[in-house]
């Protein structure tokens, strides 16, 4: 049901404490754990002896252990101790999956064997170690097919109306704004310029902008992540395709995975800079983008219930559906190749 042979996005590496944690990620209930050690860890969340999910169970300097007869398992589900039992049987072992560390994002390999490695390195995601941002994210569930999400993202139309307190702006503007809709293999980018337009509420309370604002949204399409660069600059005073830009910045990272066909996991972060004339403005447009996830949340959630009321119906298409449209193609076509795979 999903694209595999691809890193998702398993949680923050700040989740990963002293306890467990059990999440299911494309139909796969897993837990999530990191040893005293160090090391980060995602196993089949099942103990092979009677079958106790494993995140009922403790963390130990090797591994994890099961809360039910004691059995240890280490990061790559192997069996290593039994209480009062010497030998250890070679099939005392649970699946284990492939996990990797960056930039604060623990990635885990979905292939198309639950053991089997990743043929690329997991995605790099800059802003989060870049010293001229500060980042703040978090964890939403959705009661809401996966696909929704991206359908959200990849038009950002509906700021002016969703979001009209802190980050949107004119609606009007939003629906007529120039787009650039580009292709290239497996992923996508739209861009989306807004010359001459008032700034919205958080980017006012963020950057002492002069007047009008230029502002831009490019956004970065990925199988199973999107970044998403906003900002602004004083009206007419720096180019919108200059690399260097300067002005207010937010580099949005989100990473959807899904949880099953009808519900995902969304974990995003907000990476921002802040002028000199404001320092500490970044946690307060870090908290009002929570709060526009958490408007989208609503919405989408609310379209779904609607979509299975009508019989699951799409509707038309219109201008804007470009981008999402698109992105829907690149996944159809990556689950098709992974059912014929697995046939």
């Amino acid at each position: 049901m999903f694209p595999l042979n691809q890193w998702y996005v398993a949680a923050f590496a700040w989740e990963l404490q002293d306890k467990p944690i059990a999440r299911t990620l494309l139909n796969r209930p897993l837990v999530l754990f990191r040893t005293r050690s160090g090391r980060a860890a995602a196993l089949e969340d099942r103990c092979c002896h009677r079958s106790l999910p494993l995140s009922f169970g403790t963390i130990e300097q090797a591994g994890i252990r099961c809360g039910y007869h004691g059995l240890l398992f280490e990061p790559g589900g192997q069996c290593i101790e039994i209480p009062g039992q010497e030998k250890i049987p070679s099939k005392a072992r649970v699946a284990a999956f492939q996990v990797v560390e960056r930039n604060q994002i623990v990635w885990i390999w979905m292939g198309e064997q639950a053991d089997s490695e990743a043929s690329v390195q997991p995605p790099e995601v800059a802003a989060h170690d870049d010293p001229r941002y500060e980042f703040g994210g978090g964890v939403f569930h959705y009661q809401a097919p996966y696909q929704l999400i991206h359908d959200n993202l990849l038009d950002l139309s509906h700021l002016g109306y969703v979001h009209a307190r802190t980050i949107g702006g004119n609606p009007k503007l939003h629906m007529s704004a120039p787009t650039r809709v580009e292709g290239d293999g497996d992923k996508l980018r739209v861009v989306r310029w807004l010359k001459a337009s008032e700034p919205p509420a958080t980017y006012s309370a963020a950057w002492p902008f002069k007047g009008l604002i230029d502002r831009w949204q490019e956004i970065d399409f990925h199988v199973t992540y999107l970044a998403i660069w906003t900002g602004a600059v004083d009206a007419a005073t720096d180019a919108l395709d200059n690399p260097d830009r300067g002005g207010f910045h937010m580099r949005g990272f989100h990473g959807i995975t899904p949880e099953t066909e009808t519900t995902a996991h969304y974990f995003w972060t907000l990476a921002s800079n802040t002028h000199p004339d404001r320092p500490g403005t970044s946690e307060l447009v870090c908290r009002q983008t929570e709060a526009t996830f958490e408007e989208d949340r609503l919405i989408i959630e609310a379209q779904h219930r609607n979509m299975c009321r009508f019989g699951g119906t799409h509707g038309i298409d219109i201008h804007v559906d470009a981008g999402p449209n698109r992105a829907r193609r690149i996944i159809d076509r990556l689950t098709s190749r992974s059912k014929e795979a697995a046939a």
